[in-house]
């Protein structure tokens, strides 16, 4: 299943909205240097859909405010 993200790194609060099935905002407080913002991305869908880390992958927008997550579920 693949879930579109806009993410916004160095929040003061981590706050994850859900606009859609598969669509959501998410507010980290992660910087984006060193790929925090995108490990911790990923243990936010992990945990949303409850799968495994290593089941959650970025599919585009590495480097992007806007990312695509493939989640496998179980």
């Amino acid at each position: 299943m693949y879930i579109k993200v806009y993410v916004t790194p160095n929040s003061r609060k981590e706050i994850v909205e859900k606009e859609s099935p598969t669509t959501y905002r998410i507010k980290v407080r992660e910087p984006k240097e060193r790929n925090l913002a995108n490990i911790r991305l990923r243990q936010i869908l992990a945990s949303e859909f409850g799968t495994k880390l290593g089941q959650v992958k970025i599919v585009s927008g590495h480097r992007s405010p806007t990312k695509v997550f493939d989640v496998l579920k179980v």
